[in-house]
């Protein structure tokens, strides 16, 4: 075992001395460039490091791998003879890139193994954001964010949840936000101003009253503004995106460990390749490690195709039941994988999910 070490390392030394007396026969001006700081606003930059063939052998640059998509390559295609010169190009793209940067071109050449690096470095100054990046989504004559509206997690309480949206007037004219509005009962909608003059910016505000759903899990729900602009510009219709999930007050310690607990036996089932206009059903047991009995208080799939029946709601303490999970192949092609959300009374993990995939054969129906 030492004899083969002692060769090994041998061997290594060996390969590093000669990949070394190559790298030095090939002479840079420099290995590492900074840019310092440069703007954003003036497009890509471009540095080349420039060498000299310093050895007895003529040299040619099989390929250069920039270390980001960021960074273009070019350099000298011909064969260099000794005592000539070539250059590696590097071209960097500061465009959506503040901030400092640090990227690598790795360079191979034809007569060897040897990976040569140059480096390049700077400080990219970010460009001011236009109206158009700020407020990217036009509706009618008003520019917004985006056209939807996303609350995130909101936990169920008595309490309304509230978020405010910027939006500007983009036209030379008054743009007055109607009264009438078509949306669910538990969001409400405030605009400050109710006025916008012309080029103006504003708010909208939206409420959101959870407590008024019997509801838990992703909700999508649609709200059409109305404003006093000219025909189809005047309607304004935004989603409203919202995750419910049940409240549970601050609990210690001692009462964590007491309360009820899901557990989920093999979370995933693969149904494998699967022919078009199938239905096939998995069960998956849901069971109570906990202390307390374990209320299913929701079962929801993410996906029309995707079917569910809970024997029961109520698991007791170290008791267990099944979900019965169906999916409908019709209409699908493809890799498939489609969730079912379970909303239980665990405190400490009240939102989980089981999973099915499959892969639908795109032949099956000839």
């Amino acid at each position: 075992m030492k004899k083969w070490n002692i060769l090994t390392s041998l061997f290594v030394f060996i390969s590093i001395g000669v990949n070394g007396q190559l790298s030095e026969n090939l002479m840079f001006s420099e290995k590492n460039f900074d840019f310092g700081q440069i703007k954003e606003s003036d497009g890509p930059v471009t540095h080349e490091f420039s060498f000299i063939n310093n050895g007895a052998d003529t040299i040619q640059i099989a390929n250069v791998k920039a270390s980001c998509g960021c960074t273009t390559p070019a350099w000298t295609k011909e064969a260099v003879a000794p005592g000539q010169s070539g250059f590696i190009q590097a071209q960097y793209n500061p465009k959506n890139r503040p901030g400092s940067f640090n990227k690598s071109l790795t360079v191979t050449l034809n007569s060897s193994s040897e990976l040569l690096r140059l480096f390049i470095k700077g400080y990219v100054e970010p460009r001011p954001k236009s109206i158009e990046d700020e407020l990217p989504t036009l509706l009618g004559g008003l520019r917004m964010k985006h056209r939807a509206f996303n609350f995130g997690k909101i936990k169920v309480t008595n309490e309304p949840v509230i978020q405010e949206f910027d939006v500007l007037n983009v036209t030379d004219s008054v743009i007055i936000f109607s009264d009438s509005i078509a949306k669910p009962n538990h969001i409400n909608v405030k605009f400050e101003p109710q006025l916008l003059r012309a080029k103006q910016r504003g708010k909208i505000r939206l409420i959101y009253n959870p407590s008024e759903l019997n509801d838990l899990g992703f909700r999508n729900d649609n709200v059409t503004l109305y404003t006093s602009e000219q025909d189809e510009k005047s309607i304004k219709s935004i989603s409203v995106y919202a995750t419910l999930e049940e409240y549970f007050p601050p609990m210690t310690s001692e009462e964590l460990e007491m309360a009820p607990k899901l557990a989920i036996e093999n979370a995933l089932y693969d149904f494998g390749k699967l022919e078009s206009n199938k239905k096939l059903t998995t069960e998956f047991v849901l069971s109570n490690h906990g202390k307390k009995p374990l209320e299913i208080r929701s079962v929801k799939p993410n996906c029309s195709c995707i079917s569910t029946e809970l024997v029961d709601e109520t698991i007791p303490v170290g008791g267990n039941t099944r979900l019965k999970v169906s999916f409908n192949t019709a209409g699908r092609r493809g890799n498939q994988q489609k969730s079912v959300a379970i909303f239980s009374n665990d405190p400490n993990a009240s939102a989980q999910r089981v999973t099915v995939k499959a892969y639908i054969s795109t032949g099956s129906n000839r």
